[in-house]
């Protein structure tokens, strides 16, 4: 456990650097959004394109796993509806924090920390997690929200998902690189120079821009922010283990990467999402804000528990 808390100290100091940094003044609100910015659309869009031209499909997609996240999320986000809606929530309340209840900072803070933790053999799977995560919740969750607003769903819903996917540079990304993997040739050196100097930005940029997008948040609704942050940082990765160990009997190692993602902070593209519609702003924010501080203790233990 100390051994494993000393690998991850250095990658929530940075956290704690940005945080410090955005709270002094020193680092104000305005360059948070663009270092944010660049983290997003050119760094860590960098790193997953040479992942991925490294990796062929299969690679990143294996059935065994897919089915165990998506299980363990499925019974997390059922069960975090049914608080909502014991509270007397309305759906698009409910549905945002079933969203909160799952979806981690994979992207930001999974990609560059777990890779570089677990090793290279990680990626696949981490990039599997990106992926359902971007793909099929943020999907489901415009789906639900329409729904709930409008009591119907319009036939140009799937054309709006489609774009927002098609502009978003991680799936843009990844998408390219296991296009270009098909080819089977490596990514010639001048891109493969540029992805890899380019990439090499995306750790400290992407930690240091969640220390400062935190000073942003407020804990408010602490009740509930913190049963969220207990359902993502406890209930998650209990959920996605059970489902990879016991169920799916995915292989040991990417069911520890399963478990290590899933065990991850709230993400904060959740409380783009809130702001987006509307809805439980204050919830999510606070809950990103309380899983990430609470994730210096229990992600170490995880990775720990189910990594060796």
């Amino acid at each position: 456990m100390l051994a494993v808390f000393s690998q991850t100290l250095p990658f929530f100091a940075v956290i704690g650097l940005g945080y410090g940094a955005g709270r002094s003044g020193f680092f104000p609100p305005e360059a948070t959004a663009w270092l944010t910015k660049f983290v997003f659309y050119f760094a860590l869009s960098a790193l997953l394109l040479g992942f991925s031209a490294s990796m062929s499909i299969g690679d990143i997609f294996d059935p065994r796993a897919a089915a165990a996240y998506l299980w363990g999320c499925g019974v997390v986000y059922l069960i975090a509806l049914a608080v909502a809606f014991i509270r007397l929530r309305p759906l698009p309340e409910a549905v945002m924090e079933a969203q909160t209840a799952i979806i981690g900072n994979t992207g930001f803070l999974g990609v560059p920390m777990l890779v570089l933790l677990l090793g290279p053999e990680a990626a696949g799977t981490v990039l599997l997690v990106l992926s359902i995560d971007l793909i099929v919740f943020s999907s489901l969750l415009t789906v639900v929200i329409t729904l709930g607003r409008e009591g119907r769903v319009s036939p140009a819903l799937p054309r709006i998902i489609l774009i927002g996917l098609a502009k978003n540079p991680m799936v843009v990304a990844m998408a390219a690189g296991l296009l270009w993997s098909a080819t089977g040739f490596p990514l010639p050196g001048p891109i493969a120079a540029t992805t890899a100097l380019l990439g090499a930005a995306a750790t400290p940029g992407a930690l240091f821009a969640i220390g400062a997008s935190l000073t942003g948040k407020r804990a408010e609704r602490l009740t509930v922010a913190g049963w969220l942050s207990f359902a993502k940082l406890v209930l998650h990765p209990a959920a996605v283990g059970f489902a990879a160990l016991w169920i799916f009997h995915v292989d040991p190692f990417a069911a520890g990467v399963l478990i290590s993602a899933a065990a991850l902070p709230v993400a904060g593209n959740v409380y783009i999402l809130a702001q987006h519609y509307g809805v439980a702003v204050a919830r999510v924010s606070a809950s990103i804000l309380i899983s990430t501080a609470l994730s210096v203790l229990t992600v170490p233990l995880v990775i720990a528990q189910f990594t060796g």
